[in-house]
């Protein structure tokens, strides 16, 4: 069995309403918290230990997800009291590792959707005796990322900031936040200070003359930073586009847990997901989108690509855009918000206050 470090005290500042209250991998994707996907994947590959390296609202994990035996886990929390970066929040937990020093460790970024064969990963890092391995994909347009170029044996050459020239741009591989890490290695990241592994780890091992090993796998893969590519892949859950074992239901256009109510009319295409004491009343149209527990759209509104945030109301007749409406947040009838628009959390919107066409 592998164990591993999961990174998960990120602000998600860039997701914002939604993480107002609740932190980055508790925001419900498919209609469970997002980090029950990374966990459940993770327990199908093998892994048995996980300690989560929480810091942002670190209160809210444990009390949901206890000891993991629920999920076959044994979990561990660290918190830690300053933020750290990603390689000082590795380091920060090493205490609470069982491995030996040449057994792998798995880690990965919290905020990561992806059909990694994580199995495959691992055995990559064994067979070619790597000091640390790195899930690489490829992107169409790799301007947006730093670049890590490899040669002919997957071995990793460079790491590259993010390319300003087309002649910067040698390759279209990239760093997939997630990484499998010889037990010793972690040992020798400073401890208590701020580290980014990516900045500074990974650079200082290969200028030390590390082998650093990647391994380009190319399935589904999407970065669920922003509240689009968040709610992007919630439906991709739902669809089953993007793998996971947790979904709580059969995939298709739409998810609606159980204590969830919808009016027979009301359409719901895309991967919509209705959370629990949710309700979306008659004539309503929602598409792609997410509805959290106890939300509220009523007749007629049209929703789509968008996340309406728990016990938030949308309604009668408006439309919705590529929208994000915070916790408890109203928008009352005959608005039309369109993309990029988030509404914070408790705010009020009155009927007919926001429109982008002129009324007929």
């Amino acid at each position: 069995m592998t164990e591993a470090i999961l990174l998960v005290g990120g602000k998600g500042t860039r997701l914002r309403p939604l993480t107002v209250h609740t932190p980055k991998p508790m925001v419900p994707a498919a209609g469970v918290p997002f980090l029950t996907h990374q966990l459940a994947r993770a327990r199908a590959a093998g892994v048995d230990h996980i300690v989560l390296a929480t810091s942002y609202l670190a209160e809210v994990f444990e009390p949901h997800f206890g000891d993991g035996s629920a999920l076959g886990l044994h979990l561990e929390y660290v918190t830690e009291k300053e933020p750290l970066g990603t390689g000082g929040a590795i380091r920060n937990v090493a205490e609470r590792l069982r491995s030996g020093p040449d057994e792998p460790v798995l880690i990965f970024n919290g905020d990561i959707l992806t059909g990694l064969d994580i199995r495959a990963l691992i055995d990559t890092h064994e067979s070619s005796g790597a000091d640390v391995s790195l899930h690489l994909t490829k992107v169409t347009d790799p301007r947006a990322y730093g670049l890590v170029p490899t040669d002919d044996t997957g071995r990793v050459l460079a790491f590259l900031e993010k390319p300003q020239t087309p002649e910067e741009i040698v390759t279209d591989q990239i760093n997939a936040g997630a990484y499998v890490f010889r037990r010793s290695v972690i040992d020798t990241i400073p401890a208590g200070r701020p580290v980014s592994v990516e900045r500074e780890t990974f650079p200082d091992l290969l200028a030390a003359g590390a082998h650093l090993q990647g391994m380009v796998d190319s399935t589904y893969w999407l970065d669920l930073g922003t509240p689009a590519a968040f709610v992007r892949g919630s439906a991709d859950l739902v669809m089953g586009r993007a793998p996971s074992p947790a979904v709580p239901g059969r995939r298709g256009d739409r998810l609606i847990l159980p204590t969830a109510r919808v009016a027979a009319d009301a359409k719901l295409t895309g991967g919509t997901v209705v959370g629990e004491g949710a309700f979306v009343a008659e004539g309503a149209r929602v598409c792609g989108s997410t509805i959290l527990p106890g939300a509220v759209i009523e007749s007629d509104a049209v929703v789509t690509d968008s996340l309406i945030g728990s016990r938030a109301r949308v309604g009668e007749r408006s439309v919705l855009t590529g929208a994000v409406v915070g916790d408890g947040a109203v928008v009352g009838a005959d608005n039309e918000l369109r993309d990029g628009v988030r509404v914070w959390c408790d705010a009020r919107i009155p009927a007919g206050a926001v429109r982008f066409s002129s009324d007929q």
